[in-house]
């Protein structure tokens, strides 16, 4: 496993607290989400109900705009019509059309 943003001067916390914190956090969410339903469902104007902002979703670890990058690059990569496999197949493919419509014409 990668030890890249390991560091000796902070310790990690056991696996199981992060887990537990993740999990309570993941459920407060739930839990407000659901009591503005049930106060919108209770009659209250949805204008009027106080519904959790951006500061409710948790946070991500991962960087959106590296993995843009990533999956943009991953995809250009390999151009399959690029490859001399497809060129040579493709080259094939013509040949042999062209074969069979000068059998046909003749």
């Amino acid at each position: 496993m990668s030890q890249r943003h390991r560091s000796s001067e902070v310790p990690l916390p056991p696996k199981e607290e992060l887990r537990a914190q993740q999990h309570g956090e993941r459920h407060r969410i739930q839990v407000e989400l659901k009591q503005v339903a049930h106060q919108v469902s209770a009659g209250v104007e949805p204008e009027d109900v106080h519904e959790p902002g951006v500061a409710w979703k948790p946070h991500h670890h991962h960087d959106a705009e590296v993995a843009k990058d990533k999956v943009a690059n991953r995809n250009r990569r390999l151009r399959h019509w690029k490859t001399k496999m497809w060129k040579r197949r493709s080259a094939v493919r013509q040949a042999k059309a062209d074969a069979f419509r000068v059998a046909g014409s003749e």
